[in-house]
This record gives structure tokens, C-alpha cells and sequence, in this order.
């Protein structure tokens, strides 16, 4: 019998794993209605590559966006600390502070960050600081799958594996960024995550990423996770008055744009237990991200990762927050496409 352990502790370093993709990630999303400023970081350690995979989104009020992505040197997993960016646990569960100074991309077009040689050599460069102490509105979602007695399982086959363990979390977000001349003070909300244990990119097929919030007491996730033999895992949570109600089922049908075909308005029906959840999505912003790896025959694996943006509206109230699309891209056509 296999059930999810979570203890505040988690939201420290785990122990270095011997699988060569081990990786340690957290991902913090934010949205500001009075400013109209969002956007998203994320470090990922994966020290026994020696490097680690640090990226800074930021979605500008005037529709541009500011973006980075490095790939820092390391050697160890003692803390999440790289490419300029910092994250530091105040009190597990509650409280936690983000940081970054570094440079970033300003990208009149964000659509251009799916030719990145280009995109990197044809727009200039602005110095951006970021800080923000994000703090729990909201129970913890997730965990680590052990057995019945507490213990660890064994991950066999990791070159398939997205992650040990995983967990999520609504949050509150207040700070300053700045980027160039222009700086900002942040009140808003969204949503955080902490991932530990093998991870390949290509590991899932497609999935579809919804995440939201409308207020301190109301927001949403929800995810659908395809595997390459036609399986779905389907999941999330919909946060009401402080409590959780997980997702049992859901569907999302989503409006695609342009001949690369980026998701732009996005339908979602989710049940819990209680409730039956009708959501729709227009994407403000998007900029296309991309994952590539040779595998061990010297095939080259595509993945594209399109970040919207999102202006969501369920229950005559309307919210903010990301629509993150994974596809592997097959002959230029991502995977998912018509499936959700």
C-alpha cells in the first residue's frame, strides 16, 4: 500500500541521490491585479550534472516580458542558491523569501523565446532584482509516496521518472521587482511547488497545468499528466475558505493559436467530492520555453513548455494565474495537441 509523507522538514535539501538526474526544484508563480505585473521563478538543482537550470519569467504590465534562463554551475545540493537567484525557508510551511539579481531578456514579442538563438542576440538586456516573501494561505497538497510502513520506495527505471517527491501550495506574495528604470511593489497572489528525486523532461507525454487564485480563499490546480501509452493521470485541488477539496475527475478542452500552435483560451470542467467547477482561461501573455536532451541512441527529444499568463473567471468571480502546457514535439507538432 503505498501513501504520501509530508513533514515540514521537506521543505529543506533532501539527500543527494545517486541517479545522474536528480534534481531538486522550487517554483514560485505570483499575479498582481493592481499592477498587472506576474510572472514565475524557478532553480532547479541537478548537481550530479554539475549544474543547476535557474529561470526568472516575468510578465510585464505593458505586455512584454522579461525572461532568463542559466544554467549555473554546481557541485553539491546544501541549498537552493545559484545564477543569482536565492530561496530561503523563514518557517516550513508558512513563510519562505525569493531572490534574484541578475539580467534579464526584455522581449517586445515574448512568442520570439521559441527561436532562443535568436531571440537571445536580437533583444536587449536589463538588470532585474527581485524580492518577495511568499507566505501559506493554504493547506500543503502533495508529498512523498512511501509504503505502509513509512519507508522509501524504489524509483526503478528513473530515466522515466518527474520526481520523487512533490507538493504545492496557494500563497500570498509581497516584495519589489524592479527591471530597468521601472520597479514595482508586489501584493498578489498564487502558487509554489518543491519537487525532489529523478527528472527527465521528457518523462511525461504532455500534461496541462491550470493553476489559480482569485483571493485568499478562493483558487484552484489542476492537472492532467499523459503518459506515452495513452494513460492520464488526472489531479489537483480547488482551495475554498482555507480548506482543500481534491479534483476526482476533470476535462479541459483547450483553443489553440497560430501555426505553432500556442493554447489561447482554455475550458476546464473539474468535480470534487461536493462540487462540479466550470472554468475558462484566456491567456494574456505567453512565451514558448523548450527542453532538449540526446538520449542514449543520439536521438534529439524536443520538449516545449508554453507558459500563459491567464485571466481565468469561475463563479461569476475572476482570477489570475498560469496555464503551463508540456508537449513533446514530434515532426514540429506538439503531442498534445487535440487532446486537451
Amino acid at each position: 500500500m503505498v501513501k504520501l509523507r509530508l513533514d515540514p522538514e521537506d521543505e529543506l535539501m533532501h539527500p543527494l541521490e545517486e541517479a545522474e538526474n536528480f534534481n531538486e526544484s522550487m517554483y514560485f508563480n505570483f499575479y498582481d491585479p493592481s499592477t498587472k505585473l506576474g510572472g514565475f521563478v524557478r532553480l532547479g538543482n541537478r548537481p550530479n550534472e554539475g549544474k543547476a537550470e535557474m529561470t526568472t519569467c516575468l510578465f510585464l504590465p505593458d505586455g512584454r516580458a522579461a525572461f532568463m534562463f542559466n544554467r549555473p554551475q554546481i557541485d553539491n545540493n546544501d541549498a537552493f542558491d545559484a545564477g543569482g537567484m536565492r530561496f530561503e525557508v523563514v518557517e516550513p510551511f508558512k513563510e519562505l523569501k525569493v531572490a534574484y539579481k541578475g539580467g534579464v531578456l526584455l522581449l517586445d514579442d515574448p512568442l520570439e523565446m521559441a527561436h532562443p538563438r535568436k531571440a537571445f542576440t536580437s533583444n536587449p538586456i536589463a538588470q532585474c532584482e527581485i524580492a518577495l516573501t511568499y507566505k501559506g494561505i493554504s493547506p500543503m497538497f502533495g508529498g512523498e509516496p512511501v509504503a505502509d510502513d513509512g519507508s522509501q520506495l524504489d524509483l526503478e527505471g528513473h530515466e522515466d521518472a518527474f520526481a520523487r517527491g512533490h507538493y504545492e501550495q496557494h500563497v500570498a506574495a509581497v516584495g519589489q521587482v524592479t527591471v530597468g528604470d521601472d520597479s514595482w511593489d508586489v501584493s498578489g497572489f498564487g502558487l509554489r511547488d518543491h519537487s525532489w528525486g529523478p527528472r527527465y523532461w521528457q518523462a511525461p507525454w504532455w500534461y496541462r497545468w491550470l493553476t489559480a487564485n482569485f483571493d485568499d480563499d478562493f483558487g484552484f490546480m489542476i492537472s492532467i499528466i499523459a503518459g506515452r501509452d495513452g494513460s492520464k493521470r488526472i489531479g489537483g485541488m480547488f482551495l475554498v475558505d482555507g480548506e482543500y477539496h481534491n479534483v476526482n475527475n476533470a476535462e479541459i478542452t483547450t483553443d489553440w493559436k497560430g501555426e505553432d500552435y500556442f493554447h489561447d483560451r482554455i475550458t476546464a470542467k473539474a468535480e470534487t467530492g461536493s462540487e462540479t467547477y466550470e472554468v475558462t482561461g484566456e491567456v494574456m501573455t505567453l512565451i514558448p520555453l523548450r527542453n532538449r536532451r540526446t538520449d542514449d541512441e543520439g536521438n534529439e527529444l524536443m520538449t516545449r513548455i508554453g507558459e500563459g499568463m491567464t485571466r481565468w473567471t469561475c463563479n461569476g468571480r475572476t482570477g489570475y494565474g498560469l496555464s503551463e502546457y508540456l508537449d513533446q514535439v514530434i515532426d514540429g507538432r506538439p503531442v498534445g495537441l487535440g487532446e486537451a
